[in-house]
């Protein structure tokens, strides 16, 4: 019985009839004592990590603090879990007087969409802004919101600023093997003017992305034990969701249907001013502005 799962009252029982008066109290304390208690379980275990998994953690940091220290944008870029719009259960709990009815299954058939939440995490200004999308999760839709703060805040923010830095994952809209992402991304310097440089975290550390725990975190949290019963209703808890410094977030609903499997020519790919870094050229490049 060393490991087991066991109640203290069903443990208790079992000892009393091996002939141990002992109470479920007891066995609660002298579990404590012998240093047990209920635990969960810890994803420790990886699979085999890439080599170079340390010292992309270390580039991406040497260069966050370059780009910080000279004035420049530093953003971090992710796309959330995506949501079920309708009467369904959101995990968490809030005050109430009484619960709130929801659905009792989860059917996709059942909802009235799908909201895509894209973030974007201004790093130095500390604030976040979400594209809440509505058909695909693209690497066109990620571009679009890019563009999309550019216009309404990073080209007042950072006029004077000849360099963007992007951190992002491995995966998703933004991989970084993914020649439609960079497609997508030149389309911002060519209208910014300004050359982006791109650092990917490594395949499996996606949770070390700081919009993770610095913007998504919080969203989760805003609207935790409400059920996101419309489009409407997920944009504001998310605009009502502030970080420590004050900041509250920005968010915008981008109903474009964004096509899936798009086949990205050779054409397009030459029209890239994609130039990899020495140092770990799989993850980090810049992407300049197509000469006018």
């Amino acid at each position: 019985m060393r490991w087991t799962h066991k109640a203290t009252r069903n443990v208790a029982r079992l000892l009393r009839r091996q002939g141990f008066a002992v109470s479920h109290t007891t066995v609660a304390r002298l579990l404590r004592q012998a240093r047990y208690s209920l635990r969960t379980n810890r994803k420790t275990l990886a699979r085999v990590h890439d080599p170079d998994r340390d010292r992309q953690f270390r580039l991406i940091a040497r260069q966050r603090r370059r780009f910080l220290r000279r004035g420049f944008p530093v953003l971090s870029v992710d796309t959330k879990k995506k949501e079920l719009v309708g009467d369904f259960k959101n995990p968490g709990a809030c005050w109430r007087t009484e619960a709130l009815p929801v659905l009792d299954h989860d059917f996709p058939s059942a909802a009235r969409g799908r909201a895509i939440p894209f973030g974007i995490y201004d790093q130095g200004y500390d604030c976040g802004h979400v594209a809440v999308g509505t058909s695909r999760e693209t690497a066109a839709f990620a571009g679009a919101a890019l563009r999309r703060w550019w216009r309404s805040c990073g080209r007042y923010r950072y006029a004077a600023a000849p360099r963007l830095l992007i951190e992002a994952d491995c995966g998703g809209a933004n991989g970084n093997r993914s020649w439609a992402w960079k497609v997508a991304l030149q389309r911002l310097p060519d209208e910014a003017g300004l050359s982006i440089t791109v650092a990917h975290y490594p395949p499996g550390a996606s949770k070390w992305n700081r919009i993770e725990h610095r913007l998504f975190n919080r969203i989760s949290a805003n609207w935790a034990g409400q059920p996101l019963v419309s489009y409407e209703t997920i944009l504001n808890f998310i605009r009502t969701t502030t970080l420590p410094s004050g900041w509250s977030c920005a968010a915008w609903l981008d109903t474009t249907q964004y096509p899936t499997k798009v086949v990205v020519s050779a054409a397009e790919r030459n029209r890239v001013r994609l130039r990899r870094h020495r140092m770990l050229p799989k993850w980090n490049y810049t992407i300049r502005p197509t000469p006018k």
